[in-house]
């Protein structure tokens, strides 16, 4: 089943997303080795794709994972929770409609 990770950031995050993003997207590049990644990025503070020194408020993962429970331990090591980027984490079901 897909499910969906909305992750909030801690105000002023960019330096610690910095500091482990190799490992956060090295994981996301697993998924989509193994075909279970629908999409993934963040949210950028301001109107722009490129925020600069804005930064980002969050992030967002679409993928497949057996239950809610592996979804959620998934979540639980990502690389921005154990650098302090996170503030919170939310994991639940996702069912695709479109496209």
């Amino acid at each position: 089943m897909l499910y969906a990770i909305i992750s909030q950031d801690v105000e002023n995050s960019l330096e610690k997303r910095l500091s482990v993003r190799p490992a956060h997207i090295e994981r996301l590049e697993k998924l989509k080795e193994q075909g279970r990644l629908i999409i993934a990025g963040p949210h950028p503070a301001i109107d722009n794709n490129e925020p600069g020194p804005a930064g980002f408020t969050g992030s967002l993962v679409i993928a497949e994972f057996k239950s809610l429970e592996d979804a959620q331990e998934w979540a639980d090591n990502d690389p921005y929770i154990q650098s302090g980027a996170y503030e919170s984490v939310i994991v639940k079901p996702f069912k695709k409609v479109l496209p």
